[in-house]
């Protein structure tokens, strides 16, 4: 049985008891344990159920590769399903629950599965559940979805609140194990800003545990002196609990710290998405030991011989009282003498090699061991936990030789190094036949974007396990990262001694044995939460699927929460053996951040209630709501929609509006408008790509009417665009679309034209802007004083700079209304003010301020089409009559070889026109224009839209906009369009330009 042993538990406090239940059963541990080792220390060798056959699982590791000890973790809003007991620090209170079984963990109905194994084959799901059809909704359908997925979804809001935090060093080094260490000690006495990142609570990775001398100290001496060391220094950042999530372009790193995970009453947030920007990375990150394929290896009680070492050391704790030992290499001969010093019972050290092991092998025979070279287990018995091995030679079949008792297997198949952070942003890996791992080719590391080498790797991750070259390569990296970053080192490291006991090579072994039948291969697991097995990867390739990628999908090997961490290679390698191929052949799959999981809160962040989408205000929100504005959602913008007023209703504020505006002088906030600013000697030759008219040629002081279409030739956007001077265009978006744009924008510019000399800004929020329109604008412009806003001195479609009121502003003579109109744009702290002056100087005017739906019926009178409602994403600005603002000129431009393809090119497409209805009614929004005849589907054929309609208060009846099969050749047509209600409404087709055609009105 496992149990808590007198001696051992470096990392714990035996003098605090911690107290905590696991499925509704109480328990105690010590501070310092983990969940993990606080259940082993409780005989909890039982932990969940697999995922396909529901066969018993128990631990096998004690690191984030832990498969099977997946649990929900607390109540209520602290519930979290899916969590690692290994990686999960014991806390007073802590309740954790088991996954993936009914009614019980003990009892589990799903276990039926496991009898049914042989026909539950891996890719069964590809070949069943197909008749007859009608059963897929009813029958097969309801039972998959009740099957998938594993653990609860949580139903309570999260109780806990999470941060995100900004970053920037020299050098960042994941991982703070001697390897790191070394490396971040080095780095920072060489001058460096130095990160230094350790996913556990503790410092020194595997070598206190795994011992070793550096410098004729203990492995733990030297961690104390280093870490005071590097405590010492300024310009260095020492984080625990915090993983290195994932390395992408640019040196940019996500580390993701539990702040308190471990103490969770504490105030404060609980997890810190770190967004980390280094000159150079340093990826110190261990090795991962590598499990056994024999029968029964997934048995509670397996498990790997690092972990059961590692159980004893940190936390004092067996794993059995009697422990079989298997192995291909000599570092599990280190557990078996642990084992032993600690008065545990080691019947027999099974290794894999003819020849054996080294000085480690010779150490543990002095010390009373039986060492059985050339064998094997054939098979592990027991269910629930182990109870015997059956002893065979590898060379074998799997005759069994022998049977031992016993209550727990330690395995070792070898150790691969960490290289998920080295390959997340393009890193090669080499195959180290010696070693049997796959390792990083330093010749081929991830590339920055002046094509060197952002990214080093250290100690055991780079496949080095000989104490003494682990500390000289980790030396090496962070030196070598500090010159890489352009750095000049003031003092030069060396790299402590290290000494170990010298190892013999591992044996290749994939299997165990080497010959075993189909009986013993449909026992063997590779992966152990989705019960794939050896079997099963030579089913694939039998099948065909000799792409790694494709026997991953087809097995679902890797797919688990622990990502193929202990599952890969040896899935890599049965599927080589089975294709009769070298391992590096076959390769591996793709290694994709975050290396393990973290929290949607922590991906989320402050983003959540109030602030997951904060309401964008402008400087003159207060005064709006002052006047008992009407809002509507603009983007993320709140827009006022009109100015009721008492007993007034939103129609007639509207029309109201509308009319004051035209007779005298209206005020519109558009400050939500985008504005981003393009700057640069290429500006205007990335503008002429962006919009579909010309912009190079627009002189300083100037201003143009542009429009943006997608890659696929669709209309996404349109403004008004200004140039600054010989660099510098502003250009004016949709409210809603400015972030989009500017997005846009900059995908292009860093994807495909990153060698252009342009800089952009989205600068929305940093300038207020007011619309001054109607036949009195001029005038109360004048009244304000300070600029030239005459006819001639500022033209229609002209800006300048200038002063209004002793305001600086810039301003432009534009118009959205068609009246005479100017938008003046001031820094935002000043918006409030102009506003002020502007209602107090316009007062003789009747000056009236008017919300969107005023702008949007002003703009439908003049016919000008606004995005999203014009728009829906698959037209095109030939369909809007706006053949006139796209240049003939140009070579190129976003979205012209797409509006050559014959469907875009069409004359017989939908085309926008007016609809004046015969009563003046107004038509319904969205209504459909139908057409005779039934598609195929049944329903009735169309021949057009509606896209935007009013009641007009200037021209007293409803308009409206649509766009209508060859509409513009079908002038005076009359349509019947059908209401939601089942009214008829009758509209003739007239020109889109209701008001002022010629323009005169904003011309004066």
């Amino acid at each position: 049985m496992s149990t808590r042993l007198s001696t051992g538990g470096r990392l714990l406090n035996k003098g605090k008891q911690v107290r905590f239940a696991f499925n509704g059963k109480q328990f105690h541990g010590f501070e310092g344990d983990t969940l993990a080792s606080a259940l082993l220390a409780n005989d909890q060798m039982l932990v969940g159920r697999s995922f396909k056959y529901h066969r018993p699982r128990g631990i096998v590791a004690s690191g984030a590769e832990e498969p099977n000890a997946i649990l929900g973790l607390g109540l209520g809003g602290k519930f979290e399903p899916n969590q690692r007991a290994t990686t999960t620090e014991l806390f007073e209170g802590l309740n954790c629950s088991s996954q993936n079984h009914w009614p019980s963990l003990e009892f589990d109905i799903g276990a039926v599965n496991n009898k049914l194994a042989r026909f539950f084959p891996a890719g069964f799901y590809y070949k069943t559940f197909m008749a007859p059809r009608a059963a897929w909704k009813h029958v097969f359908e309801p039972i998959v979805r009740q099957s998938a997925g594993l653990g609860r979804v949580p139903k309570d809001r999260d109780a806990d609140r999470y941060e995100h935090y900004y970053a920037f060093f020299d050098v960042a080094v994941i991982g703070g194990g001697v390897a790191g260490l070394q490396a971040a000690l080095a780095a920072a006495e060489a001058g460096a800003k130095v990160l230094l990142m350790e996913q556990t609570a503790h410092w020194g990775g595997r070598a206190p545990v795994d011992g070793g001398s550096i410098d004729g100290g203990s492995a733990e001496d030297y961690v104390t002196r280093t870490l005071a060391k590097l405590e010492a220094l300024d310009n260095v950042t020492l984080r625990t609990r915090m993983m290195g999530a994932g390395v992408y372009d640019h040196g940019y790193l996500l580390g993701y710290e539990r702040l308190t995970d471990h103490t969770p009453d504490q105030d404060g947030p609980r997890h810190r998405l770190w967004r980390i920007r280094a000159d150079q990375i340093v990826t110190a990150t261990g090795a991962i030991e590598r499990p056994l394929s024999f029968a029964g290896n997934d048995i509670p009680g397996v498990m790997l011989a690092g972990a059961m070492r590692d159980y004893i050391v940190n936390y004092g704790v067996s794993t059995g009282d009697r422990v079989v030992v298997v192995t291909n290499n000599d570092d599990a001969y280190r557990t078996a003498l642990v084992l032993k010093q600690n008065g545990l019972d080691v019947p027999v050290l099974l290794d894999a090699r003819p020849e054996g092991g080294g000085a480690l092998a010779e150490e543990a025979r002095a010390a009373g061991i039986r060492v059985e070279n050339g064998k094997a287990i054939s098979k592990v018995k027991g269910g629930k936990r182990v109870t015997g091995v059956a002893i065979c030679t590898q060379a074998g079949e799997g005759a069994t030789l022998e049977e031992i008792a016993c209550d727990a297997v330690a395995m070792s198949g070898g150790w691969s190094p960490v290289v998920h952070l080295w390959s997340h942003c393009g890193g090669k890996l080499t195959w180290d036949e010696a070693q049997a791992h796959f390792r990083p080719d330093p010749s081929r590391p991830p590339l920055g974007a002046e094509g060197q080498g952002f990214v080093k790797v250290a100690g055991a991750a780079n496949g080095e396990f000989d104490l003494g070259a682990i500390l000289k390569d980790a030396t090496d990296a962070g030196l070598s990262a500090v010159t890489a970053a352009g750095l000049k080192p003031k003092s030069k490291a060396e790299a402590p001694t290290g000494e170990t006991l010298a190892e013999a090579n591992p044996a290749a072994v994939w299997l165990m044995p080497q010959g075993a039948g189909p009986e013993l291969r449909m026992k063997a697991f590779l992966d152990y939460q989705n019960d794939v097995k050896v079997s099963d990867v030579m089913l694939a390739a039998q099948e065909g699927y000799e792409s790694v990628e494709h026997t991953k999908r087809y097995t679902t090997l890797g797919m688990a929460t622990d990502q193929g961490k202990l599952s890969n290679i040896n899935g890599l390698a049965t599927l080589a053996h089975s294709l009769n191929v070298d391992i590096p052949q076959v390769g591996t799959t793709t290694f994709r951040p975050p290396y393990t999981p973290i929290s949607m809160g922590a991906i989320a962040g402050e983003a959540r209630a109030e602030t997951f989408q904060p309401l964008r205000r402008t400087p003159m929100h207060d005064w709006h709501e002052a006047q008992n504005a009407f809002f509507e959602p603009v983007g993320h913008w709140r827009r006022p929609y009109c100015y009721p007023r008492q007993g007034e209703s939103h129609a007639e504020a509207v029309s109201r509006e509308i009319n004051q505006t035209r007779a005298a002088l209206g005020l519109l906030d558009a400050s939500t408008l985008g504005k981003i600013i393009v700057k640069g000697p290429d500006a205007g030759k990335f503008l002429d790509m962006m919009y579909t008219n010309m912009m190079s040629s627009l002189k300083p002081g100037k201003c143009r009417y542009g429009l943006m279409c997608s890659e696929n030739g669709f209309l996404i956007d349109d403004g008004v665009v200004a140039r600054i001077d010989e660099d510098t265009f502003l250009c004016h978006t949709t409210t809603g679309g400015a972030d989009r744009i500017h997005g846009h924008m900059e995908e292009w510019l860093q994807t495909e034209w990153w060698d252009w000399k342009v800089y952009t800004a989205n600068v929305t929020e940093q300038y207020a802007q007011i619309a001054v329109v109607g036949p009195k604008a001029r005038e109360v412009l004048e009244k304000l004083g300070g600029m030239d806003v005459s006819k001639d001195g500022l033209k229609f479609m002209e800006w300048a700079d200038g002063e209004l009121a002793g305001i600086p502003v810039r301003a432009y003579r534009i118009s959205f209304s068609g009246e005479l109109s100017y938008e003046i744009a001031v820094p935002a702290s000043l918006g409030r003010a102009l506003w002020d002056k502007l209602l107090e100087a316009g007062a003789e005017f009747n000056v009236m301020p008017y919300g969107t739906e005023a702008l949007h019926v002003m703009r439908a009178e003049k016919g000008f089409i606004m995005i999203g409602d014009e728009t829906d994403g698959t037209v095109i600005p030939q369909d809007l009559g706006l053949n006139w603002a796209i240049s003939k000129k140009k070579e190129d431009f976003l979205g012209k070889r797409a509006q050559l393809r014959s469907h875009m090119a069409d004359p017989n497409r939908w085309k926008l026109v007016g609809l004046e209805t015969l009563d003046g009614a107004v038509l319904p929004d969205g209504a459909y224009v139908p057409a005779s005849g039934n598609n195929a589907n049944g329903q009735r054929n169309t021949q057009g839209r509606v896209t935007s309609t009013y009641h007009s208060p200037t021209l007293g009846k409803g308009i409206a906009m649509a766009l209508v099969h060859n509409g513009p050749d079908r002038m005076g047509e009359v349509l019947e369009i059908p209401g939601t209600d089942g009214t008829i409404y009758k509209a003739r087709i007239c020109d889109p330009v209701f008001f002022d055609k010629d323009g005169e009105k904003q011309n004066v």
